[in-house]
Formats: structure tokens, sequence, C-alpha cells
């Protein structure tokens, strides 16, 4: 069989788990398509994979059977499919027979969910995966960096501010909006009419501008709390892992009505149609793309180390080919 590169997680740990390795190239069967990946991207969630991270600021005992739910869900001592990575932008290489929604040389963009694989040069995706909505094609004013830099952060957004009914003139705090999920609910929300309160750190402030923002503010200062409002919807783009003096007020700083969603909130359900609203706002509303850096599939291993630091604006990108 003909081969391909890939990134394969060795064992649950830090960065250094993950290897280039050659394994067989995906053939697709009557209802699946190969794409050929151009670009990838390493998410927060990648990383929480690898690492075997429980989202949220649980305690000893729970934190272990949290652990214990995640290996049995992954894999035990590393996952069942080695492979990570949870977007793509990419080709169309070949389709199977009953294939009748692409074609060869489409330019597609995906959220592989819990097949994962993104960590490659092709995948297979399974007409399945196609009817939940997991692939579409690739919004045309865009580039494949720009595509798969949307994906992760524009489903989260979509998934976890579904329920926040925002009308014209009410007021919304992004908690994270530097981040890949904040940039996108940001320009969500701005599109909705919200008034939005961008939470960051100071250096990021003409960033979250630039897309929308009409009041930042620095969590890193001891003092912001003092400059809270109240908001319509709050929510929090980092997840229960990283706290502040400021975050803690912002909980309590909801309109009576208000409602405070966290991305550690229950377990992602791709919706169908999640990629279709989103390549429409791309397409027509000017949603646009954030990226902090792009390395190589080769230098997979920086890349995390990067995105685990913390700091990143909006999003890592891996450019396969």
């Amino acid at each position: 069989m003909t081969e391909m590169k890939a990134i394969c997680c060795t064992k649950y740990g830090g960065p250094e788990v993950l290897e280039m390795s050659r394994i067989n190239k995906p053939v697709p069967n009557e209802d699946e398509v190969v794409v050929k990946i151009h670009t990838t991207a390493v998410t927060a969630s990648d990383c929480a994979i690898r690492g075997l991270n429980v989202p949220g600021g649980h305690e000893f005992p729970i934190k272990q059977f949290m652990r214990l739910g995640m290996r049995l869900f992954l894999g035990f001592t590393k996952p069942r499919n080695p492979v990570l990575g949870l977007v793509f932008s990419g080709v169309v290489e070949a389709t199977g027979e009953n294939i009748q929604s692409f074609k060869k040389g489409d330019e597609v963009v995906g959220f592989t969910g819990n097949s994962r694989g993104a960590y490659a040069e092709y995948k297979c995706v399974s007409n399945k995966e196609i009817e939940a909505g997991e692939m579409i094609l690739k919004p045309k004013n865009v580039s494949h960096n720009e595509a798969a830099s949307l994906v992760y952060g524009g489903v989260l957004a979509t998934h976890f501010m579904k329920t926040s009914n925002i009308e014209i003139g009410e007021s919304v705090l992004i908690y994270g909006a530097s981040g890949a999920i904040g940039t996108i609910a940001l320009q969500l929300a701005k599109h909705y009419g919200a008034y939005v309160t961008a939470v960051c750190s100071a250096k990021n402030f003409d960033l979250v501008a630039s897309l929308g923002a009409d009041k930042m503010l620095d969590y890193t200062k001891e003092d912001e709390s003092n400059k809270l409002e109240r908001y319509d919807f709050i929510l929090d783009a980092v997840g229960e892992n990283k706290t502040s003096k400021l975050k803690l007020a912002c909980k309590k700083s909801l309109t009576t009505n208000g409602k405070y969603v966290s991305v550690d909130d229950g377990l992602l359900k791709i919706y169908p149609d999640y990629l279709p609203t989103l390549k429409h706002l791309i397409e027509t509303d000017g949603i646009r793309a954030v990226i902090d850096k792009v390395y190589s599939l080769e230098n997979m291993v920086e890349a995390h180390t990067y995105v685990e630091k913390g700091h990143k604006k909006g999003n890592v990108l891996i450019e396969v080919v």
C-alpha cells in the first residue's frame, strides 16, 4: 500500500510524545471520500487529548474519575486513533461510488469530530460524517489557511452561543476574546447587533478592536473588575482551567435574565447547520480569520509547545503540503 506522512501520538503526555510516522494512505470505500489535506490547526482540544487533560477545576477524586472516563473513551494508554487533529482544509482526491455530494477536485473544509485524523497528508471522510455536517465546500473567498483557522473557533462559538438569543443592543462580554473561539464569538456577537466587551491582555486590544469590540478589559490588571457593567450574555471562551479576579467578578455581572456559558459546559455536538451557517457568514458578512503562527507538519512538537503556553492570538496552523 502507498504510505503517507502523519503525526502520531505514541502515548499520553507532553508535546514530545508526538512523532512523525509513515502510515498507510487511506483508500476510500464506496461511502467515503479521500481528502488531501492542505492545512490543519493545533487546537486546545488537541492538546487536551494528547495530555489527557481534564477540563475545569476539578480536584481529586473527581479529576481521577474523569481521566479514567477519558481513557475509556479515547484509549487507555494512548488514543486508539493515534493521529490527532480536529480541523482541516484541503482538496477531494477521490470518491467512493456512492458519494454524490462531492467530486474530485472540490476544495473542502471540515471538523472531524470523534474520528480526528487531520494531522496527516490524507484523511477519509464517510458519507455519514458528511450528512452530520462535518465537511462542506470551502468558502470561496478565503484561502486554505484561513478556512482551517475559522473552523474550530467557528463551530465552538456557534455551539456555545446558540442558546444566547442575542438581540440588537444587548450587552455581551467575551472572556478570552483574542483566542480561537473568542475571536469568532466576538464577530458573531457583533453580527447579532450586540455591544461587546472583550476581555484579553492589553497587548491584544488592537486585535479585538479590529474585530469590532466596543470596550476592552485587561484580565491581568487587579482593578479592571471595577469597570464591569451588566451583561445579557457572558461567554468564557478559555475554560475553567484559567481564572482571574476579573473572571470571578464577571460571573456576578449578569442582568436578571442574563446567561453565563463556559466552553467547558457539556460535550460538543456538531449540528448539520453549523458549518454551512459559518460559511455563509464568512462569504457575506466578512467574518475573518485570525492566524498567530504557521508551522510545518515536521514542527508539530514546537507548535503544541507554543499552544500549550496559553498565549496564542487566534489560531496556530500546520501546513501539511
